[in-house]
Parts: C-alpha cells; structure tokens; sequence
C-alpha cells in the first residue's frame, strides 16, 4: 500500500518501517497559513518528531509501551503554503486513503483548520461520527475575518456537519460571546469528570474523533502556542480527562497549534511529544 501524496522526513519514537502491518498512521501537517495572531504552528510536527526520542517509550499513566503499538510515522505532508484550497485536499486525501487502508489517522500540526479536511475523510467512512474536541477556544465562530474556514470556525464547520448533539469540549475558557451563548444552548462543554462520564455512555457505541490544541494546557507548561489562554489544565487533569475517554472507539485523532519558537526552552515541545504519545497508546 501506499499514499498518493509527497511526505517529508519521518522517525517518531517506535514507529514502524512496515504501513502495511500497522494500525495507525501518524502524519505531520505543516499548515498555518489562517492564524490569525502568532504565526508559526507549520513547524511544530517536526519539533515534536525530534523531542519524541527523548522520551521514554513507556507510559506510567497506561501502563503500556509504545514498542507494543503498531503505528506507521508517514512523515510531514508537502504542502503548498498560500494555497489554503489545495493545502485541505492534501489533506483530504491523505486521510481518504488512511481510511481506505483501514487505518487510524492521527494528525499532528499545524493550525487547528487542518481538522476539518480530516473530518471529511472520516464523514464518508462513519457518518455517525462524534468529535471530543480539547481546546481553550470554542473555534465555533460562524466567520472570522470574513473567512468561513479558518482555525477560529473549525468546529463550527464540523458541526455543521455532524450536529451539535455529537460534539463535546472540554477547557474552553475564550470565545466571543456568541460562541458561549451557543456553548450553552447545545450543551457542549464539559466541566466535570462526572459528566465525562455520561459522555461515555451516550458516545460508548459510536465511532469517535478526538482533537487536541495543546492549548487546553495551561501556558505555565504549554506557552508554545500562538493563542496562550491562562487557566488551562496541568498535565495531570488533561490525563485524567484522557483516561476518562479512554474505553470509547477512537477512530482517529488529531494533536495541533504547538509553535516551538515561543517556547525557547522547549518544554512545550516536549509536552506536546507526550501527548502525542499518550494519543497514540490510547488509541492502540
């Protein structure tokens, strides 16, 4: 098997040298191009390539290893920067064909718009497809700029698609006050493991697309991201929130908006590796 479109360099902890035996596919996508604040998210999959060998292959958290997994590190998609259009086929189309190889996609950015591509993909396969989406910001504006598709209206366009009903968020501390009122009217935040909970069992028969900003981690460890919000989770809340999920059917998954040079200490980099690595052994 093998993918239609052009990657970039490749070497995550533990993957696998073998797409055809593996179970999962991690692919870097270097996109920016809507951020509207701090540019610089295109560089963050390779950050978070290179700080993922200095971590442990072991997690504590899960009592599992990543050399057990079986996933494939495709690389980092080619993309045409200043071609928003051409850039969310790419992207499109590696998960399409993800999919059609009957793996799970896991996506590292980039900017929070490359979710929504991904989601397309994952529409044809799961039309009952439900999004647990991990952010400090709703992303739920109706346009931003005048622009329908941006990193600030991500998940609006997402539930244009599946319905509000099949969406839920968890540390969303900024938005316009439209998006609260909207929040509030579909009954999409979390704010409790309790109700985590109650997700479980509403969401526990239906294929699941979970989506991380790094920014839902409080800038006092995640500062490397173009959007920092104060009051977000420690480490040790965003795996209590991960383990609370964990039994439901994750079909796919995406980790964005680290932008390394605004951490120069690379700490966040490091954070955001192990999230990523945490993602993975979830999902495996």
């Amino acid at each position: 098997m093998t993918f239609s479109v052009d990657f970039l360099s490749k070497s995550w902890l533990c993957s696998t040298d073998d797409l055809d035996k593996s179970d999962m596919v991690l692919v870097g996508i270097p996109y920016d191009g809507t951020c509207s604040f701090k540019p610089g998210t295109r560089f963050g999959p390779e950050a978070a390539r290179v700080a993922s060998i200095g971590l442990e292959s072991y997690s504590p958290y899960q009592d599992k290893d990543l050399e057990d997994s079986a996933f494939y590190d495709a690389g980092e998609l080619d993309l045409p920067f200043g071609n928003r259009d051409k850039v969310l086929d790419i992207i499109y189309t590696c998960a399409k064909e993800t999919l059609s190889m009957d793996k799970k996609f896991v996506g590292v950015g980039g900017e929070h718009l490359v979710t929504y591509p991904v989601l397309k993909a994952y529409l044809e396969k799961y039309p009952d497809i439900a999004v647990i989406h991990f952010d400090a910001h709703a992303d739920l504006r109706e346009d931003y700029l005048d622009e329908s598709l941006s990193h600030a209206t991500v998940m609006r366009r997402i539930t244009d698609h599946i319905g509000a009903d099949s969406f839920k968020q968890v540390g969303i501390r900024s938005g316009t006050k439209e998006e609260f009122a909207w929040i509030r009217k579909n009954n999409t935040l979390l704010t409790s493991l309790d109700e985590a909970k109650e997700v479980v069992q509403k969401f526990k028969n239906r294929p699941i697309f979970l989506s991380i900003d790094l920014d839902v981690l409080d800038p006092s460890i995640m500062s490397g991201t173009g959007t920092q919000e104060a009051g977000g989770l420690n480490f040790k809340e965003f795996i209590e929130w991960l383990k609370a999920f964990s039994s439901l059917n994750f079909v796919g998954a995406d980790i964005v908006e680290l932008s390394p040079a605004y951490d120069t200490s690379g700490v966040s980099t490091v954070t955001a590796a192990k999230v990523i690595r945490e993602v993975l052994l979830m999902m495996s």
